[in-house]
């Protein structure tokens, strides 16, 4: 696990990984006590370190696991009982495969979000150590370079992400600004296109299409944000390309 002022997540967070044989979190130096509280989990390897990007940050967590596989959970996620048995099962009995995905649904005020382009997320979180790494390229939204068999766990993670609006819309912004990192590393250069028909889409796709209207004003509300990081990060971008400050 890798966190940053994860205090209101971190015992519950915890408490879901008991069935493992060593937990690692690579703490990026919180300041609301979230290092605190680890620190006092005699059954927690806590390592301090300074936050680049969370693909480097996950990284350098798998180089810390000592064990054959490693399973990631953020913060803001909950493994059910079922889940958390299902991964035991799954080490114990892999059938040679080195990967899994596992479902998660997302919650919003805790209620699950069935519709607005979540219906399908399917995450790679369980894996053997030593035979991938996630891509250095990709600073958010971090990929798992693994192209071999995978399988998909049958029992779903729960996924807190954000309680309110103004949470989210930060959590989108700071989501945005290492996206447009990434864009301005390839030469990327924005245009009416990425400012205005992208972001619309995204809200059309999963709004409309993706039967966003059926989750009610949770739903709205989620599109809309998703709609406003497409928009943000190429603002981000035009910035950053003139050279003026984030």
């Amino acid at each position: 696990m890798i966190t940053y002022n994860e205090i209101g997540h971190i015992k519950e967070a915890i408490s879901n990984l008991e069935f493992a044989d060593e937990i690692i979190v690579i703490d990026s130096f919180s300041t609301d006590g979230t290092f605190e509280a680890l620190s006092t989990m005699n059954h927690v390897k806590i390592v301090q370190r300074a936050f680049q990007n969370f693909a480097d940050q996950r990284n350098f967590a798998i180089d810390q696991a000592t064990r054959d596989w490693i399973f990631f959970m953020d913060a803001d996620e909950r493994l059910t009982q079922a889940s958390q048995e299902e991964i035991v099962e799954t080490v114990k009995h892999n059938n040679g495969i080195e990967a899994f995905k596992i479902p998660r649904r997302f919650m919003f005020n805790d209620k699950m979000m069935r519709f607005s382009g979540l219906q399908t997320d399917r995450v790679f979180r369980l894996f053997k150590r030593g035979v991938t790494k996630y891509r250095k390229d990709k600073l958010v939204h971090e990929v798992l370079d693994f192209t071999g068999e995978f399988a998909v766990l049958t029992h779903e993670m729960l996924h807190y992400s954000f309680s309110d609006y103004e949470s989210y819309k930060k959590k989108t912004e700071h989501y945005g600004c290492l996206k447009a990192q990434e864009l301005f590393k390839k030469g990327k250069t924005p245009n009416a296109f990425h400012f205005y028909i992208k972001p619309a889409y995204k809200f059309l796709a999963n709004y409309v299409f993706r039967l966003g209207f059926l989750d009610g004003r949770e739903g709205y509300t989620i599109c809309s944000l998703n709609a406003y990081g497409v928009f943000f990060r190429y603002k981000v971008l035009e910035k950053l390309l003139s050279g003026a400050p984030e």
